[in-house]
């Protein structure tokens, strides 16, 4: 056991398997809809990035590569200013939904360079200009370009060109649960001296404007020379130790209403005091004198030569340390970067390059960056004021009023803190994949979690995404539920049934909702709405038609066989323990059949382009095949799963059931979508038969539709010189194969799905092809790609499939990574080479990362890709 499984080890046994300090702290709490009082709903301007500096916040807090305990109370974060900008660097600018050409985009270089799931060590890396940072720049070249036109990014503006800049890595290592090394570096990438201030800052969540504690917590000085203690009514006391500063600095987490409102300040301790004191030099005086405050920051005016570093050091603890900067403090760093070192190399194949590892080290440790306080509760947020805005009518009775049930405080883990700071029910489920990877336990806890009451409406509907939680994304959570187990089950040799039994009752719930909301004529047919496929469709597909028209959909069906084989199977895990739970494996296995007969058999397939489509129901009684080649009809692969002959031995009435079920239906001429194979026992569940996976199959690995050189688009190439148009009811609709950012309008534009490659969906693919490889073995093969005269058995085209997805992450030999683009110049030089970002898609024909640029979040799923490979 590594040091780090040891304390993994030991926070199993906790009712939350969370250390009380990590990276808990968001990146983004403004334009978030928590922050949003106004009556249209209007949360990117309500409480935009220019009010961040200075507003307070009610529902959490930023920073710069920050901590938090798990409650949010007590935050760290570094404040940096070069001397040029017109604001601190407190926090991680970009633009909102309405001022970028794709909408909402973090126009920053940062990192993730390592992290541990105890968080025992961290390590951020931010790149700073020494020229002053672009915000206007930005924002105005984004406003002025169109949707068809690339994103102005911040290498496009020339202030990274002669490597004028800063490297500052922010690093953590705990000496223990409750003190915490913090170590700043900077590092003077240009040739010529440069000056940096910089202003590690210590401050508490403003919990107290809305009358949520007691007492008002405080940081002060103590007798000690060069620490402060920060004390808070339920955190208890914290002392920041800090080096020698030029200078330190106290003021008041508080609105700043004299700058945003015009109403007069109390004091001149405000939130943004930092800026204008280190700035304009206003009030620095009474900042330097005050003795408490709720912020605080020492400050270091650092002058470095050209390619040289200088290093800062801090101490968060919760008891006083006499001498806190000793040599041995110092070799904590060192003592958990090898204990890092020492995890990834028991948890991560042994046989693979240099390369491929830090690409999952980087991954892994941008999901476990993600990790983040989550605070919403809906009854208070829709029925009080934010003290700037009353609370109306139209609130009362807008977005999510009726989720008042929603009462969440949680670290949960974020697609991307900047972009998608809030959690997503699908996304959720695919970051536990990987995270079961290096902590089993809290994957296992955070699938639970989304089931909770705090969460699932007690209908039985789970929560979306904050913008609208009736929205409604596939059902993935049994299937996530069960990778996670099967994970662990591999890596420690025993499955943890006990959570299959706590989870699988919740699930079922949910499938109910599904069954009673989203097939409303019972015939097993399935809608949902958009399903997290934001544009994927020729029409906004969560909005009603203008006329009664009825859209049953090939992914919703899809999505619940995949949900009903999931549970089946978790059923069959638990009854080969448990033989109570087999009756259960026996009721899903045959509604499983049922949905597969109503795929195949009630309108979808098109036998001349052998492919399942959407179809619409008119008014009239006539129904429109929606003809469009696009991951909906092939969300019809990912339910597979095979039964051994060890599960019919042990389960007899389950054997006996399905054995009957399928006599019945065969004598009966009733579609029967399962495939036996008598000699080894065993049957192959599946959606699609035989024939239709094989048509499926040659347009997924043609080249010119589906198969890219980075892996499976979402969207056929088809449609780039065949757009599809349809007229219903007098409206016109069309979509084309867009392979880069989002041409249209659906979701905020921010995220395209009508040709670019999505690593969920490839994953997902790339699984059910190896189950369908692992049945059939060498008796079928299929010609990879379509068209090239090579056959292959559906295990290597997996295997082939996976090297084209990690192609997107991998150096080639010109020291170039696909998702790099255009930026290559950049990353290719030496100190930027091994650095990798994981963007939430990628051009369908070039591999470029596009989206956001640190959805890690589900892009991770390319850590247990490879892992995947290497077994």
């Amino acid at each position: 056991m590594t040091a780090e499984h040891q304390r993994l080890k030991a926070n199993s046994t906790k009712r939350v398997p969370l250390e009380q300090w990590g990276p808990y702290l968001s990146e983004r709490q403004w334009g978030t809809v928590r922050e949003d009082y106004s009556e249209w709903g209007d949360a990117w301007n309500y409480f935009p990035f220019q009010h961040a500096h200075s507003r307070a916040y009610r529902w959490g807090e930023d920073g710069l590569g920050g901590i938090s305990d798990f409650f949010g109370n007590l935050c760290f974060s570094v404040a940096l200013w070069n001397g040029k900008d017109h604001i601190l660097k407190e926090r991680l600018f970009g633009l909102g939904n309405n001022e970028g050409n794709h909408g909402e985009d973090v126009k920053e270089l940062y990192y993730y360079l390592a992290n541990l799931p105890t968080h025992y060590y961290m390590q951020f890396l931010y790149k700073y200009p020494q020229k002053r940072f672009p915000y206007e720049d930005l924002v105005e070249q984004n406003r002025n370009r169109s949707k068809l036109e690339p994103e102005y990014e911040i290498l496009d503006t020339g202030v990274f060109d002669d490597n004028r800049y800063f490297d500052v890595y922010i690093t953590y290592a705990k000496v223990n649960k409750k003190d915490i090394g913090i170590k700043i570096e900077v590092v003077n990438r240009a040739t010529t001296t440069a000056p940096i201030i910089v202003l590690p800052t210590l401050w508490f969540f403003n919990r107290w404007q809305s009358r949520n504690m007691d007492q008002k917590p405080s940081i002060r000085y103590i007798d000690q020379p060069n620490v402060v203690k920060a004390h808070h009514e339920r955190l208890g006391d914290y002392y920041l130790h800090y080096q020698q500063p030029d200078e330190s600095l106290f003021t008041e987490n508080e609105t700043n209403t004299e700058k945003l409102f015009g109403i007069p300040n109390a004091s001149v301790f405000v939130k943004d005091a930092f800026h204008d004191a280190i700035i304009e030099q206003k009030n620095r005086d009474a900042l330097r004198n005050r003795k408490h405050g709720t912020k605080f920051a020492p400050v270091y005016a650092l002058t470095i030569e050209g390619g040289a570093s200088q290093t800062i050091y801090l101490r968060l603890s919760d008891v006083v340390i006499e001498n806190p900067f000793t040599k041995g403090f110092t070799d904590v760093f060192d003592q958990r970067k090898k204990e890092e070192e020492e995890f990834y190399d028991a948890v991560l194949p042994a046989h693979i390059t240099g390369d491929l590892k830090n690409i999952q080290k980087q991954a892994l440790a941008g999901l476990l960056w993600s990790k983040q306080y989550y605070y919403y509760d809906i009854e208070r947020w829709i029925g009080e004021s934010d003290g700037v805005t009353a609370t109306t009518e139209r609130r009362l009775k807008g977005r999510n009023n009726d989720w008042q049930h929603l009462k969440n405080q949680d670290i949960i883990l974020m697609p991307d803190k900047w972009e998608y700071p809030w959690y997503a029910a699908w996304d959720l489920a695919f970051h536990c994949v990987p995270m079961a990877l290096v902590d089993p336990n809290f994957a296992k806890h955070q699938i639970t979690l989304i089931m909770r009451e705090w969460y699932m409406k007690p209908d039985g509907q789970l929560p979306a995404y904050e913008w609208n939680f009736s929205d409604v994304n596939p059902p993935v959570q049994a299937w996530s539920a069960f990778q996670v187990y099967k994970i662990e089950k591999r890596k420690t040799g025993k499955g943890d049934i006990q959570f299959l039994k706590k989870v699988f009752h919740k699930l079922i719930i949910n499938f109910t909702w599904w069954i009673n909301r989203k097939d409303p004529q019972g015939r097993n047919i399935f809608q949902g709405g958009f399903l997290g496929l934001d544009n994927i469709g020729v029409f906004n597909r969560s909005i009603q038609l203008h006329s009664h028209a009825k859209l049953e959909q090939a992914d919703g069906t899809s999505w619940m066989g995949m949900y009903a084989l999931s549970l089946m199977d978790i059923a069959i895990e638990i009854a080969m323990e448990d033989d109570a739970f087999e009756d259960s494996a026996t009721k899903f296995f045959e509604h499983f059949v049922l949905i597969a007969e109503a795929l195949n058999q009630l309108g979808m397939w098109n036998e001349e382009d052998q492919f399942f489509y959407d179809t619409l129901g008119l008014p009239d009684n006539t129904t429109i095949q929606l003809r469009i080649q696009s991951i909906v009809g092939l969300t019809s692969l990912f339910a597979v799963s095979v039964i051994g002959k060890k599960v019919f031995h042990k389960l007899e009435d389950f054997a006996r059931r399905t054995g009957w079920f399928e006599h019945y239906r065969l004598k009966n001429n009733k579609f029967w979508p399962n495939e036996d194979k008598a000699e080894e026992e065993t049957i192959l569940l599946s959606l699609i038969p035989k024939d239709r996976l094989i048509a499926l199959l040659k347009r997924l690995l043609n080249e010119t539709e589906f198969l890219s050189e980075g892996g499976i688009r979402a969207l056929s190439k088809y449609h780039e010189k065949n757009p599809y148009s349809v007229t219903i009811e007098g409206e016109h609709y069309s979509i084309q194969y867009d392979p880069g950012d989002s041409t249209s309008d659906f979701f905020g534009g921010n995220s395209n799905w009508r040709g670019p490659v999505w690593m969920p969906v490839n994953y997902l693919i790339i699984q059910s092809i190896k189950k369908f490889g692992k049945f059939y073995g060498a008796t079928l093969s299929i010609e990879y790609p379509t068209g090239s005269g090579v056959y292959m058995e559906l295990s290597e085209i997996a295997a082939e499939l996976s090297k084209r997805v990690v192609s997107l992450f991998e150096l080639d030999t010109n020291n170039h990574r696909k998702l790099h683009g255009d930026e290559n110049w950049f990353y290719s030089r030496p100190e930027n080479r091994n650095l990798v970002l994981f963007y939430e898609y990628f051009h369908g024909d070039n591999g470029s990362g596009l989206g956001a640029s640190h959805q890690t979040g589900w892009t991770s799923l390319i850590a247990q890709l490879i892992s995947d490979e290497e077994e």
